[in-house]
């Protein structure tokens, strides 16, 4: 790992941690919107009662809890940046009596598992934000057992997201921000149709199918607003290169855009992802 790779983790580190209150305030919310994504990466890792899964990015615990449940005689091992967001797990898992899944503070750079240990790997959201795609993919080859599933979902085009690109659109428009690197992470970094598989192929996967899966962020204009706010790290560091009026002219303008989307007031904001399978 480079120089600029590590500070892309410490940044990230640092940001999941300090916005770990948010998504413990919105989770239930944004666990339903997750939610057919997660069913989605579950239904490619042919889980068995005794198999012993990694969940990647696990954040605040799924879709790790709801394999926990499905594996009763075997073990989830949630793994994360966050130590923050990952205590949410585990407060999860408490509510909800699962005694079979653990948490793991750490990066994919290096798991702490050996190799050919693991029988699935699930990972939803977060090959975006791997500083290494290959490197990632490379080590989760490494602890999957031979003939064994990863499955891991990422973004589609911003064209099928309108619940981020409503907010980021806007906030580009209004304060006309350079483009990211092309390479960085992000959310659409991924998004390319391809793009991960040809990374599956070349880390030597086989067997790999991508599926595209639709859901959708149902909450008023106000409320998206606050949420989104409270949990979108890339949205709160755009914002904050902006003056009071001018934040005030985003809010104001992705609330209309939204209302226009939706003039019947059924507010369903398009979400779109891809879910990636193959076989070690």
């Amino acid at each position: 790992m480079n120089n600029l790779q590590s500070e892309i983790i410490q940044q990230q580190h640092e940001s999941w941690n300090h916005f770990a209150a948010g998504w413990k305030k919105w989770d239930a919310v944004n666990m339903r919107f997750l939610q057919p994504i997660g069913n989605e990466i579950i239904s490619r890792l042919q889980l068995k009662e005794d198999s012993k899964v990694l969940d990647i990015a696990s954040g605040t615990g799924e879709p790790g809890l709801t394999i926990a449940e499905l594996v009763p005689r075997g073990k989830v091992t949630a793994l994360d940046l966050s130590e923050a967001m990952l205590a949410i797990a585990k407060e999860h898992a408490a509510e909800r009596n699962i005694s079979n899944f653990q948490t793991q503070a750490g990066d994919i750079s290096s798991l702490d598992f050996p190799d050919r240990s693991v029988d699935a790997i699930s990972c939803r959201m977060g090959f975006m934000f791997f500083p290494d795609i290959p490197a990632a993919l490379k080590e989760m080859r490494r602890v999957l057992k031979p003939d064994c599933w990863l499955a891991a979902s990422v973004w589609d085009i911003p064209q099928k997201n309108f619940w981020v690109t409503v907010t980021m659109g806007t906030i580009n428009e209004v304060l006309q921000l350079d483009p990211p690197p092309k390479d960085a992470p992000g959310m659409f970094r991924c998004a390319s149709p391809g793009f991960m598989q040809e990374h599956f192929e070349q880390a030597g996967f086989r067997n790999i199918s991508e599926t595209e899966v639709a859901t959708a962020l149902t909450l008023s204009p106000e409320k998206y607003w606050e949420m989104i706010t409270e949990v979108g790290a890339p949205i709160v560091a755009a914002l904050s290169k902006a003056d009071e009026a001018s934040r005030n002219q985003i809010r104001d303008m992705v609330f209309e855009k939204i209302h226009a989307a939706f003039p019947d007031g059924e507010f369903r904001l398009q979400a779109n992802a891809r879910v990636i399978a193959g076989q070690s």
